[in-house]
């Protein structure tokens, strides 16, 4: 009987979000730490298998209001059934016959939700890789991100950059740059410095909060938006010099200034500036992962990353050194 297992990793931003929607420059790489998981295999029907993520059954009412405040209204099941029916149409469109064999479809994931580790494309990636393996249609690389992006956007009405499938797609160390031609550099993750990862373990914002009005700002020209958005890939643009350069203490100036211009054109919540400001007094960058809720940035010894993790800790976030790449495929 046939059976495939997918995984597809959360992602933190380095440099350049969020001007990934706005024609700009970004970083990114794999968490491989934290993944989307989905299982797909033969079956008598067509069934996805509901998750803990959609959960429907609380001890309370206040249970139920404080587990929406969280993680929102929706689970993996909507995404799953979107890219399944995107993929059915991409198929149908360019003349791929599927075969009549039917399956069901599980998925989890230990991706933080809410914290902008783009746990949605995560579960969509995933899942693609299944269809792709059990119908035997392969869809070119360069494709995929697009794909993704248009089941979250067309199929879902999700508001989201580019960054996130891009990086998932392609996973470990990926320089992206957004302009009209859409230009994706791999580049080596031995030439990252020691990195770290944070995410606050009970508090967190939908990705559409955060973005709420950007758009609206930046189409109406608004200039602290606008030029916010040029700051941004232009310190995308500066990292990947500092990372070929072999520059550690440049492009942690360059992830500081990062946050610094998102402060600028946001009213953050204070307990995601309080992350900012505790790793820097721990002598660490920062800057946030994604759409509030994480951060990433370097450090500089193990006893610093010791103090970094203590002090985090202390108000409620938990720290990790980031897997960016498949130790397997280096051995």
């Amino acid at each position: 009987m046939f059976l495939t297992r997918k995984r597809a990793f959360a992602r933190a931003a380095l440099l350049g979000n969020p001007s990934d929607g706005y024609g700009g420059k970004t970083i990114s790489i794999s968490v491989r730490n934290y993944w989307a998981e989905v299982v797909l295999y033969e079956w008598d029907s067509v069934e996805i298998v509901l998750a803990d993520d959609d959960r429907a059954k609380f001890d309370s009412v206040y249970e139920l209001a404080r587990d929406v405040r969280l993680h929102g209204y929706y689970g993996g099941i909507r995404l799953i059934k979107a890219t399944i029916k995107r993929f059915v149409d991409l198929c149908q469109a360019n003349g791929y016959l599927l075969h009549d064999r039917k399956f069901s479809v599980r998925y989890q994931t230990t991706i933080p939700r809410q914290v902008g580790f783009a746990g949605s494309s995560a579960i969509i990636v995933a899942t693609l890789r299944c269809l792709m393996e059990f119908y035997d249609v392969h869809l070119p690389t360069e494709m995929q991100p697009t794909f993704v992006l248009m089941v979250e956007q067309e199929e879902l009405g999700i508001a989201v950059g580019l960054q996130d499938r891009v990086i998932q797609v392609y996973e470990g160390l990926v320089y992206m740059d957004f302009d009209s031609s859409y230009w994706y550099e791999p580049m080596d993750p031995a030439r990252l410095p020691p990195l770290y990862v944070a995410h606050h373990e009970s508090l967190g914002e939908p990705t559409e909060v955060f973005h709420s009005n950007l758009r609206e700002r930046y189409n109406r020209g608004d200039e602290t938006v606008v030029g916010a958005m040029k700051c941004c890939a232009e310190l995308a643009a500066s990292g990947r010099e500092a990372l070929i350069a072999g520059d550690a203490e440049r492009l942690a100036c360059l992830m500081n200034r990062n946050f610094d211009t998102r402060r600028a054109i946001y009213r953050l919540p204070a307990w995601q500036i309080d992350m900012v400001e505790t790793a820097r007094t721990c002598g660490a960058s920062a800057n946030f992962a994604g759409s509030g809720g994480a951060i990433v940035g370097t450090y500089q010894s193990e006893t610093a990353f010791e103090r970094l993790k203590a002090s985090l800790a202390a108000i409620g976030s938990r720290t990790i050194k980031p897997q960016v790449s498949d130790c397997r495929k280096e051995a």
